[in-house]
């Protein structure tokens, strides 16, 4: 490399660095503290099962096939959410009409079983 491709390669090196030294970190305390999440970041499925009245719009609408409605008698169901299979897209909480399943803004649940993952909710009698 020659004394003028040095030169340049400085001269937009020092002031780059120096810019950089001056700003903000970007990067996150992760391991060390608390992971900030966005507020539009759509994370656990929740389900409340007393707003439910198991009209299964949530099921069919799924494109991940995540939900599944089971019917006991005409006002006895259980709706199971599948977490491994789900692809957070909001849809069933969209077409929700009595806002039942809200995406909070949590991480999902990690397990290493993929029967720890799958959840019911029963509609109280």
């Amino acid at each position: 490399m020659d004394n003028t491709s040095r030169s340049h390669s400085l001269v937009y090196l020092l002031p780059e660095l120096w810019r950089t030294l001056r700003t903000r970190r970007i990067t996150v305390r992760f391991p060390f503290g608390p992971l900030e999440l966005p507020s539009y970041f759509r994370g656990r499925v929740t389900v409340d099962p007393a707003l439910c009245n198991g009209c299964g719009l949530c099921v069919r609408d799924c494109p991940a096939a995540a939900l599944e409605l089971e019917r006991e008698s005409r006002d006895e169901f259980r709706l199971i959410f599948y977490c491994d299979r789900c692809a957070f897209c909001g849809q069933c909480e969209a077409v929700c009409r009595t806002g039942a399943i809200v995406l909070t803004n949590e991480f999902a649940p990690a397990a290493a079983d993929r029967n720890a993952l799958r959840e019911e909710f029963s509609k109280p009698s």
